[in-house]
């Protein structure tokens, strides 16, 4: 999905700026950037990290960078930032999101001015480097953006660094959090709230859906207020967010803490204890124990210090392999236990099938699955959130397959909880899995858990549903 930071100080930034990087690692898969500026103009540096930690790629660098201003990215896969010049003047630039109409606006952009674009690779053109040229066609910045804004078919959050200071904008329907910060002779803008605390930032505005601000060293300006309706991704809660981060004021670990508990306010059976896929799951576990009385306890230890995240390879048999390294297993609190698993959601199912197969061999009794949201129906087209080919690739749309081929029409029949057809499919998931019960979050009880309204919350990958298409 990729993170962004940005910083504009009275002081040196770099040290500031490398660490509130880094703590977006968790949200990247393949490079990382910084871009500072000083008086000489823009410095910047990109890494693959695709196989190493941001911090030992940018280590080094930043002994050899300074300035008062700079911006940092982990990304998917395309290079960043990039470095401009145009008739706005010389900015740098970063980018979150998913354009899903870039071969429209390639197209559009070639043919209007006359164009070319240079960073090109395997996955095509550079997602920043159009959205640069579309602001490139604009009298201002906040024109640019807006028209951004008002081209794309996604999500497009941004970054960018003047000579004069810092250009925050948030996508056009909230759907990636931007957030400002401030300290002492400093002012910073991040997506993830947990690079604020060790940093000494203090939280100071959530921005608005479309909101778009300037940060200077002598302060904060409001550019564009945000638009009235908002879809913030109800995932980054269940899953990608970090435990420490808030989005909306509302804290990634309490919402998991409240996800787990309603999970067990809806169930009746009774294992020996609860336990959860590490790392996300263990909050959602952490919260059924504590409803339910149920003890908690780990019988999978997470082995952390080379492993990376195991959606980040491209390749199934790589996540595979990474997801099963990395899970080591307590054997005398699996043997002969019955066990309740909290996870934060089924997407493929692959990993968790071995997973669960390994711990029937290691001697479990049973085994329940009991995910934090509701079955994942649809590929998500507004974050790049799963590099899935095809939405068929996923647990739910293979079980949907089984039951009416591969041309079944209407999927939202089996977004309907309790129904024979959403039962047909959890059970047809259940088999697969060799799970000895499987019972997913109600929608209701995690928009509750939450604490938002459902109509300001993207649940497209749950049932499909676009409010302010």
């Amino acid at each position: 999905m990729g993170g962004f930071f940005g910083i504009v100080s009275k002081k040196d930034a770099v040290k500031d700026l490398f660490f509130g990087t880094d703590y977006h690692s968790h949200l990247g898969t393949k490079k990382g950037g910084l871009a500072i500026r000083n008086e000489k103009g823009f410095s910047k540096r990109i890494h693959n990290i695709g196989n190493a930690l941001f911090r030992s790629k940018f280590a080094s660098d930043i002994t050899h960078m300074y300035g008062n201003a700079g911006i940092g990215v982990i990304s998917d896969f395309e290079n960043q930032p990039l470095v401009i010049r145009s008739h706005l003047g010389d900015y740098a630039i970063v980018t979150v999101g998913a354009i899903q109409n870039i071969e429209e606006l390639l197209h559009k952009t070639l043919k209007d001015n006359k164009i070319h674009f240079s960073e090109i690779t395997k996955w095509g053109i550079n997602p920043t480097e159009l959205v640069s040229a579309i602001i490139n066609q604009e009298e201002s910045f906040k024109a640019g953006i807006e028209k951004v804004h008002d081209s794309i078919k996604g999500s497009c959050s941004i970054l960018i660094l003047t000579e004069n200071g810092l250009y925050a904008a948030r996508d056009k329907l909230g759907r990636t959090p931007v957030v400002l910060g401030e300290k002492e002779n400093s002012f910073a803008v991040t997506l993830e709230t947990c690079s604020f605390s060790n940093l000494g930032f203090k939280t100071t505005k959530y921005l608005g859906p479309g909101e778009i601000m300037f940060l200077n060293r002598d302060g904060v300006e409001q550019i564009k207020a945000p638009q009235a309706h908002m879809q913030i991704c109800a995932f980054l809660w269940v899953y990608y967010g970090y435990p420490s981060s808030s989005y909306e004021g509302i804290n990634v670990e309490y919402v998991r803490n409240r996800c787990g508990a309603k999970l067990a306010e809806n169930d009746d059976v009774k294992p020996d204890f609860v336990a959860g896929i590490p790392d996300s799951g263990i909050a959602h576990a952490l919260g059924y124990a504590n409803k339910s009385g149920i003890p908690f306890k780990r019988p999978f230890v997470k082995y952390t210090p080379t492993w990376q995240r195991s959606f980040m390879p491209q390749e199934q048999k790589a996540r595979d392999l990474i997801a099963r390294m990395k899970l080591i297993p307590v054997h005398e609190m699996i043997e002969q236990k019955k066990l309740l698993f909290c996870e934060d959601s089924i997407v493929r199912g692959t990993q968790l099938k071995d997973t669960i197969q390994r711990l029937y061999e290691f001697g479990a009794l049973e085994v329940h699955m009991r995910p934090a949201c509701p079955p994942l129906l649809y590929k998500c087209k507004f974050l790049n959130f799963s590099r899935s080919k095809s939405e068929f690739d996923l647990a739910a749309r293979r079980a949907i397959s089984q039951i009416e081929g591969k041309n079944a029409s209407d999927i939202g029949k089996y977004t309907k909880q309790g129904s024979d057809k959403y039962n047909q499919m959890v059970e047809k998931i259940r088999q697969r899995l060799n799970l000895t019960s499987l019972k997913y979050q109600k929608m209701d009880d995690l928009v509750d858990a939450i604490g938002l309204p459902k109509n300001k919350l993207c649940t497209y990958c749950w049932d499909g549903e676009e409010p302010f298409a």
